[in-house]
């Protein structure tokens, strides 16, 4: 049997045409999938703008003096919010460098860092690839999306990040965004 044999499928059609329609219709398919995806999704209990603009905090509560002098704090989680003018420019740029490095040229979501953990990580089974998550949606995961959840919910709650992740770039700026993220994000974990 030669090569033209085994390619021909019932002796009239090769059989690699097939397997590219077929992976043609996959591809379109997993578009389609993902943009309906995205239209359901953008009908669930995502954040109202006016959850976007005052985003819940763990403040803590200040008891001050007639002076002006605090004299005490009431909270559940001991934060006092920092404005972006008062960060270090290094705690800037090393956060930048460690967790998103194209952090100025994104709008929320990193294509390159998610094609690259596609590849290494389904297609080339790489365990230590590095994620995909910018800032912002780790911002939109701390805010709003909650605790990392598994299998498919997994799935619904990435996608949800990114929504929220884009939402929160046309609401606010980078500086923002990154005051934001260091007043909220526990760095002990």
């Amino acid at each position: 049997m030669n090569i033209q044999d085994y390619m021909m499928d019932n002796g009239d059609k090769p059989q690699y045409k097939e397997i590219v329609k077929w992976l043609w219709r996959l591809t379109f398919a997993g578009i389609i999938g993902t943009i309906l995806l995205f239209i359901v999704l953008s009908f669930t209990n995502l954040p109202s703008v006016e959850q976007l603009e005052n985003p819940k905090s763990e403040l803590a509560s200040q008891a001050i003096a007639n002076n002006g002098e605090v004299f005490g704090r009431y909270y559940t989680e001991n934060r006092v919010p920092v404005p972006y003018d008062s960060l270090s420019p290094n705690l800037i740029r090393g956060l930048i460098s460690t967790e998103d490095e194209r952090y100025y040229a994104h709008s929320g979501i990193d294509f390159r860092a998610l094609g690259r953990v596609v590849v290494k990580t389904f297609i080339l089974g790489q365990s230590s690839s590095g994620g995909a998550s910018t800032i912002t949606q780790q911002l939109a995961k701390l805010l709003f999306t909650g605790e990392k959840a598994s299998g498919i919910m997994r799935v619904f709650q990435k996608f949800r990040e990114w929504i929220i992740a884009v939402r929160l770039e046309r609401k606010y700026t980078k500086e923002e965004i990154m005051a934001m993220y260091l007043n909220k994000f526990n760095f002990i974990n």
